[in-house]
């Protein structure tokens, strides 16, 4: 086993900041994560991994988060909570789950598809080509519920491999790409922590460690990576971040305080990280 792999899990927008803010947190104790070889990118971790591989650092990263720009306002309803619960939770089989979340993604009457792919635009802050890094972003194919890694190499541009990631069911209607339709790729695995299997050193950000339903833990498939000989680490909102980040990972006003939680929290795990990364 070589190289190293950052994985960046799914959380909406608090957890999106808690992210900035640990990497920013860890990277002021002098453990940079973002310059992995490889970043894997799930849903908010989409967005940030791209901002990442394009040259962002993680002290711009995080002050953005504490400036809470940009401003990107989703609504989910009652309604959409319900039909999403009813959907994930509808089968104790992994499959079923995901597939019964898909025609429930591609029932729901949402936002056009342009809209998605705009406020994703926005979300990116300018960043458009696919960097010469090795960035990999994951969604799941409504239809099937087959897991997908999309990269610079899969004819699809990063903005709509971005907006495919975080295509949340119900929410946001699936991204179309090459006659397919793709969702969240966290309804399966909220992190895809497993998908860094191979690398020698692993670290991953999971702000929410398991999806709703019938779906493998972040920590676990961490300990699956170790079990192969990998150094890995998984690291999810602590006690005290936990506290700060709410049960709304989509509140915009909660990103300053889950930001400056994720700072917090590097010190407190900077050791950890260390272990596995140095």
């Amino acid at each position: 086993m070589s190289g190293t792999a950052l994985v960046l899990g799914g959380g909406g927008a608090v957890g999106g900041a808690w992210m900035a803010g640990l990497l920013a947190g860890l990277a002021e104790a002098g453990l940079d994560l973002t310059g992995a070889g490889t970043v894997i990118g799930t849903s908010a971790g989409a967005v940030l991994g791209a901002r990442i591989t394009a040259g962002v650092g993680a002290g711009e990263l995080y002050g953005g988060q504490l400036a809470g720009t940009p401003v990107v306002d989703v609504r989910v309803t009652a309604g959409q909570t319900a039909r999403f619960l009813w959907a994930a939770l509808g089968s104790r089989d992994p499959e079923r789950s995901v597939r019964r979340l898909g025609r429930a993604a591609l029932a729901s009457r949402t936002v056009p598809e342009r809209a998605v792919l705009d406020t994703v635009g926005t979300l990116l802050e300018g960043v458009r080509a696919w960097p010469d890094r090795d960035l990999r972003l994951t969604a799941v194919d409504a239809e099937t519920g087959r897991l997908a890694v999309f990269d610079r190499n899969s004819g699809v541009t990063l903005t709509e491999a971005v907006a495919a990631a975080c295509a949340v069911p119900v929410v946001w209607p699936p991204v179309t790409l090459e006659g397919r339709r793709w969702m969240d790729g966290g309804s399966r695995s909220t992190a895809n922590v497993h998908l860094a299997e191979g690398y020698g050193r692993v670290v991953a950000l999971a702000p929410v460690p398991k999806a709703v339903g019938p779906h493998p833990h972040a920590l676990a498939q961490g300990a699956e990576l170790v079990a192969r000989g990998a150094r890995a680490l998984v690291l999810a909102p602590d006690r005290e971040a936990r506290r700060v980040l709410g049960r709304n990972m989509l509140d915009q006003s909660r990103r300053p305080a889950a930001a400056r939680a994720g700072h917090a929290q590097a010190a407190r795990c900077a050791a950890a990280v260390a272990e596995v990364w140095c």
